[in-house]
């Protein structure tokens, strides 16, 4: 049986004063929905550094939905470029910002299907809005959550919906918001997708190493 309480007590103690981009922007903009929402959809297939960057310099230029909705999309994806797939991000960006004018008041919405709704947002983007802006419970499940937890062997899932709904099942509701942020930290620094850090991993006891061929 897998013991969460050992497991997320070691993973606070070792994360000490790390925080991911998105948090960080969280933090800096006192759990401002817009901010959150733009800096998750940024960091889409982008490095936290790139991420917490072109975040600041994107809120800076487009405060909130009307300042975006004047702005020529070729200004917002230079904005925040280099983040991946900018362009792209460019364009849902501006017709977020528009639906969020004319549908929402100019808020961000607060549920889940509401989020779900808006272009170019999955249930990681839903749901890490949901927990950073809004502090309600849920699971994001990106890449490094779905990696982790297969490779420990907590869960047994092919894609990352499934292993949010396996961990919904499993976690403690009281651990759900925490688990993005410290298995992303500990996915890029020690447990990596390509040979990972196992010989210093304080989560040893509790892996069982599903999958890895080849560590450190």
């Amino acid at each position: 049986m897998t013991n969460w309480d050992t497991i997320i007590t070691t993973l606070e103690r070792w994360k000490a004063a790390q925080e991911p981009a998105v948090t960080s922007i969280a933090l800096q903009t006192k759990r401002d929905p817009w901010a959150v929402l733009v800096s998750t959809l940024i960091s889409l297939r982008t490095k936290d550094a790139v991420t917490l960057a072109r975040s600041k310099i994107f809120l800076e230029a487009a405060a909130d939905p009307v300042a975006l909705c004047a702005m020529p999309e070729e200004r917002v994806a230079q904005l925040i470029y280099p983040a991946g797939f900018y362009r792209t991000k460019a364009a849902n960006l501006k017709r977020i910002a528009a639906i969020l004018v004319a549908d929402y008041h100019n808020h961000v919405p607060d549920t889940l299907e509401q989020l779900l709704a808006l272009p170019g947002v999955g249930r990681k983007t839903a749901n890490l809005v949901l927990i950073e802006a809004f502090d309600k419970d849920g699971i994001c499940v990106d890449v490094h959550v779905h990696r982790i937890a297969n490779r420990t062997g907590w869960v047994a899932t092919k894609d990352p919906d499934r292993t949010e709904e396996m961990l919904r099942r499993l976690l403690p509701r009281v651990y759900w918001k925490r688990i993005n942020m410290l298995l992303v930290l500990y996915g890029q620094q020690v447990c990596r997708p390509v040979s990972p850090l196992c010989s210093s991993c304080i989560l040893r006891q509790h892996c069982e190493r599903r999958g890895v061929l080849r560590s450190r």
